[in-house]
């Protein structure tokens, strides 16, 4: 018996938002609106979803001793998630600066902070978490010697789910245990590089697959997305909604997928219920803060 749907190990940030008719160009200088502080963080971000989903949900990250740590560790008791993995301490919260545009698209730089901290040590330091979690999902804002070390600390079935997000460069150690591996079309065109040239969004499933990982989704946005494994490839429709902001939907709908997996659900299966709840956190603004509760998903 697992103690927890999902370990979400990863980042844990403050998002510092602020929305502008337009994004500016280099050396432009744009007014925006007033200067608005979310919880956030790409591992934050998808432990608060999956545990308004319904997941029993731990986390793992670091946050520093400060007022943005405190933001962070309220935001994740408030949903539920199990925070008896999340470190105090070391350096500063991390920090995304964060604009929007009217359209709800965003610009984002990250300064990790305490997240640059969470160390391979921190990990085997956490091995009780790993035996205890049927799925564990990780993004790319901690440094890569520790999401290594998450793939040696997995427990014996338990699922790994990578959101390649930031890109960069992975290990075959690594590659070979993704199911799946996430990307947005971005994130795609970054890991193939020449690879995508004349190449559309199946083909680009299709050669991450060959690159080691037992499956691959490759969201589209409002498109939905494409799953690809060696049972071959499908295409998860997206939902019509109201974009107002996207920030977090990515996390939003990485968690909804490892939740859904962890359950039993077909890797299709779990994609189309993670893009329903994509489609319901592009709705509202904030990244936890729009992330919806499974009745809400129900109702699209």
């Amino acid at each position: 018996m697992h103690d927890y749907d999902l370990l979400v190990v990863g980042s844990a940030n403050a998002d510092l938002v602020i929305g502008v008719e337009r994004r500016p160009g280099a050396g432009e200088t744009v007014l925006g609106s007033d200067l608005v502080v979310h919880p956030g963080g790409k591992g934050a971000n998808q432990a608060v979803a999956a545990a308004r989903l319904g997941a029993r949900t731990a986390l793992l990250a670091r946050v520093g001793d400060d007022t943005h740590g405190r933001l962070l560790l309220d935001s994740q008791r408030r949903a539920g998630v199990d925070t008896v993995g999340v470190l105090v301490g070391g350096a500063p919260t991390g920090v995304a600066l964060i604009t929007v545009d009217p359209s709800g698209d965003n610009s984002i730089v990250v300064s990790p902070g305490a997240n640059a901290l969470l160390a391979p040590g921190d990990v085997r330091a956490a091995a009780s978490l790993f035996q205890a979690s049927r799925v564990v999902s990780v993004q790319l804002e901690i440094p890569l010697e520790t999401v290594v070390e998450v793939v040696r600390s997995l427990a014996e079935g338990s699922r790994f789910v990578l959101n390649a997000s930031p890109p960069r460069p992975l290990p075959p150690e690594v590659l070979a245990v993704c199911d799946p591996l996430i990307v947005n079309e971005h994130e795609a065109r970054v890991i193939l590089g020449d690879a995508c040239v004349g190449a559309g969004p199946a083909d680009w499933a299709r050669i991450l697959l060959a690159k080691g990982p037992r499956s691959v989704v490759v969201t589209l946005g409002a498109e939905g997305a494409l799953v690809v494994s060696d049972e071959g490839l499908s295409k998860v429709p997206g939902v019509p909604v109201t974009a107002v902001d996207t920030t977090g939907a990515g996390d939003a709908f990485t968690a909804a997928l490892a939740y859904r997996l962890g359950a039993g659900a077909p890797l299709a299966g779990a994609a189309a219920y993670a893009a329903r709840v994509g489609a319901a956190a592009v709705t509202r603004r904030g990244a936890q803060e729009s992330s919806p509760s499974g009745a809400e998903v129900d109702g699209l």
